[in-house]
């Protein structure tokens, strides 16, 4: 997750807050678009989204992966 820019927090507000997202093979997916406002790899970005893919083990919710793209969403 460092690597891509990625929290533990943006991970719960993804969970909490997101909007489905297109997932395969029987996985889930939510994503969220942030404010970002800053530089990443050397470029400035106005926000980041964020997508969970993820699957449901009984009550847990269990993250396979996760992708992060920067740029502006409206």
């Amino acid at each position: 997750m460092p690597e891509r820019g990625v929290s533990e927090d943006d991970i719960r507000d993804v969970l909490a807050r997101g909007r489905p997202a297109e997932a395969y093979g029987g996985r889930q997916a939510l994503e969220l678009v942030f404010p970002y406002n800053s530089h990443w790899q050397g470029r400035f970005y106005e926000q980041k989204r964020v997508k969970i893919v993820y699957v449901e083990e009984g009550d847990d919710q269990v993250v396979i992966t996760v992708y992060s793209y920067y740029g502006r969403w409206d």
